[in-house]
Formats: structure tokens, sequence, C-alpha cells
């Protein structure tokens, strides 16, 4: 029984107690009337991974100027308006300032994990702890799980960066994890045959390969991971031929728009959106690569310096992603996701930089079809505190999955075990309004 079928009163609340201990977000839609479970309409997933902690004070929460110097606690940059009244932006967001109408920058996220990458990205990326017991899927893979790809020409989770356990399937098996690529100039190394690899011998390859696989099925035909590994690879045998590798040959696009995009970085953003048009169901697009100041979003001691060149570089291929899916009518059914591992405190450090802060931070969507308000959520002074609506790293991905119309509170299976699609999580619901 889901949270959308479930009507609510005082009276029905207190019989149901015992049966949703494991759902306390029950108690966020129980009150007198029929209160649903939000769910969007969007189809697509862009997520921008801004690996080593973008600080929230210097790009989307912007405060009072501070100064390294005299170690006065504070923003690095000026503040400039937006298109939405009373929200602001960093000054080197230009671009994305014009835009914040359809974008909402959720300014109180946290989690409690230590303020350290590995399990910083980990639950940034699975919504939940790492423990002994279970290997938790990643969020890209249970929305491959649950959706599927949108053509079957297509797979349905493609990462842009470099493979990592955090991104992946964990218990639902390799047919829900990744294709990946780490250069926009190719495509996925695993979907090119190798150099001297004519027609005739890959035929000859792959009729050795049934042959095997078909002995395999036999023999294993009860093994969960054999099955899901085996499925993979159908898919991968399918998407190797010529038809799909299209899509990673960016220089079908015109040269003014490459241009907008930018660098690399943007390069892979015009990709995704390529992507969204063949039917992958969600994109992870890695910005982290792209050390223009040294240290990429990580920015202790002089990494600052040049931290600038990082923001105009997402400003620029951001607001053109936006404005590139909207001119193909495609902005309401991709949903745009910025992530990062933590944010960063408003004083400085020895160097300079800034240290790492999980306690409070941002993280960005955009499009999908959800009602934007520029900013949700409010931090105190030097956006080192919630001051007001908090919003959890399940709530947040609770959100991503409403949108998708997936049901947050639904349970997937690790064996005979039930574990939800997210922890908890509860749905922003002023994004559903």
């Amino acid at each position: 029984m889901t949270i959308d079928r479930i009507k609510l009163n005082r009276r029905n609340a207190i019989s149901l107690a015992a049966s949703a201990a494991c759902l306390p977000s029950l108690s966020a839609y129980a009150d007198d009337s029929v209160s649903p479970m939000p769910r969007g309409k969007a189809e697509h997933v862009i997520s921008i991974w801004l690996g080593g902690g973008m600080g929230q004070i210097d790009t989307f929460d912007p405060k009072r100027r501070g100064d390294p110097k005299t170690k006065k606690p504070g923003s690095y940059y000026d503040a400039i308006p937006t298109a939405v009244p009373d929200v602001e932006v960093c000054e080197h967001m230009p671009s994305l300032a014009t835009l914040m109408d359809r974008v909402t920058a959720v300014r109180t996220v946290h989690h409690d994990v230590i303020d350290e990458h590995a399990a910083a990205s980990n639950r940034m990326h699975t919504g939940r702890p790492v423990t002994g017991t279970v290997v938790y899927p990643s969020l890209g893979s249970i929305v491959a799980n649950q959706l599927g790809a949108v053509s079957d020409d297509a797979p349905p989770y493609v990462l842009i960066g470099y493979p990592n356990v955090s991104r992946g399937p964990g218990f639902l098996g390799a047919s829900s994890g990744y294709l990946y690529l780490t250069d926009t100039s190719k495509g996925p190394s695993g979907l090119s045959h190798p150099y001297g690899i004519h027609a005739d011998r890959q035929s000859r390859r792959e009729q050795f390969l049934a042959t095997t696989r078909s002995a395999a099925r036999q023999r294993f035909a009860n093994d969960k991971k054999l099955v899901d590994y085996d499925d993979a690879l159908s898919q991968t045998l399918k998407l190797s031929g010529p038809e799909f590798n299209r899509v990673f040959k960016l220089q079908e696009e015109s040269d003014d728009l490459r241009n907008r995009y930018g660098g690399e970085f943007g390069q892979r953003c015009l990709l995704a959106r390529r992507l969204v048009e063949r039917g992958v169901r969600f994109i992870e697009v890695s910005h982290n690569l792209n050390f223009l100041n040294g240290t990429g979003w990580d920015v202790h001691n002089a990494g600052i310096l040049n931290q600038h060149q990082l923001i105009q570089e997402l400003d620029v291929a951001m607001s053109t992603l936006i404005r590139d899916l909207e001119s193909r009518k495609m902005l309401d059914k991709t949903l745009i996701v910025i992530t990062s591992e933590f944010g960063r405190p408003p004083q400085f450090d020895g160097g300079g930089g800034r240290g790492h802060q999980g306690k409070t931070f941002t993280c960005v969507l955009a499009g999908g079809g959800l009602n934007h308000c520029g900013a949700y959520g409010e931090s105190d002074e030097l956006s080192q505190s919630i001051v007001k609506d908090p919003v959890s790293v399940p709530d947040f991905f609770a959100t991503i999955h409403a949108a998708l119309g997936i049901d947050p509170s639904k349970y997937l299976y690790d064996g005979d075990r039930p574990v939800p699609v997210t922890d908890n999580g509860i749905p922003i619901a002023k994004l559903f309004a």
C-alpha cells in the first residue's frame, strides 16, 4: 500500500501507525483531507556532478562579502539579482541569473556524513550511509531499474565521467548499471571494436559467445547475478552498432551551438541532451575533471583564487543546456540536477581557501515540469546553519523520484530484504503545487 492511495485523518493515522513505522514520511502528509504523494511528469534526468564540493556561499546562496586576507567570513564574490525577486546568485553566474525562474536552488540540503569526500560522495549518489550488509544502488541505477530506457535502442543510464561503485547498481544487479565514457571526442570504448577486428572476425566472435552463453544459461538458469549479467551483455551487443554510436558524433551539431556550450564540460552537457533525445533515461555529467584552478571544486588554500573559472564554465554550460532543451520543447520532460558531496563553510582556511561543510549546502533543480521558485529553504546570514525548510538527502532524492512519477516509498528487494526507494524521503511539496 503506497502513500498516494491512503486517505489520512486523525483516526486512521493512529491505526496505521504500526504498519507505517518504517515510513515516518507519512506524518508530513497527514491532515484531515486526502494528501496524495506528488507525482510529476518528467521523463529524463541530466545530473551534473560537481565533485570536490561546490561552495554554496560562492554560487547559489551568496551572503555578505568576506575577506580571506583578514579572515572575515563571507562570500568570495559579490551577488547579483536574478529573474526571481529577492533571489540572488554569484556575480559569475550572469546567464543563469536570467533563467532562475526555471530553476530552484535548494539551499538547505544537509547530511551527517563525516566531511570526507568518498563517504559524502557515496551518500550523495545512493542517499544512504555505507553499511557492511547492503550495497545500495545509486540514484541513477534506481531510475534505470524502475523506468528503463525510453527507447529500446538506448541504455537507460549513461555516465560521462570515470566509473565508481557509488554510481553503480548495488544489489539491483548489472542490468541496472551504466554505460560510461570519459572523452566526448569518441564514444564509449566498450562499444567500439578493437583495431583490426573486421566484420567477419566479429561475426565469428559473436557465434562463439552465443555458444558459451547458451551453455551458461542451461547450467546457471537460477543464478540471478548471471541472468543480470547476461541481460547487460545483450544490451551491449545491441548498442555496439553504428546506429546508436551516432549519438556521440557531436560534430553533427552546428559550430554555433557547440561554441555556446563551451569547453569539454559544455560538450558533455551537449552530449547529455543528445542522449536524452536518443531515449536515455538518466545521464550523469561529471564536472570535477576540469581542474581549471588546479583543485577543481575542492577549493582549499590557493584553489579558490581561480574558482570563478569553474563557476563561469558551469554558468555557460548550464544556461545553454536549459535554453537548448527549452527550444526543443524538452525542458519540461527533462529534470536537470546539480549536486556535490557537500558545501563549503564561510570561514577561510590558512591558505585563503575553504574547508568542507555537510550540515548546510545547496543542490539545484531545473526544468522537469516543476513549479520553480528560484530558491527553496533559508540558511543563516553566513550560509552555515539552516533557518527554514531543511531538506535531507533522502528528501531531495524523493523529490527527483516524484518528479519522474516514481513512488519514493516503494520497496525494492535485496533478496528477501525490503529496501525502500528512499530512506524515508519526503518530496518538496511546494515544487509540485
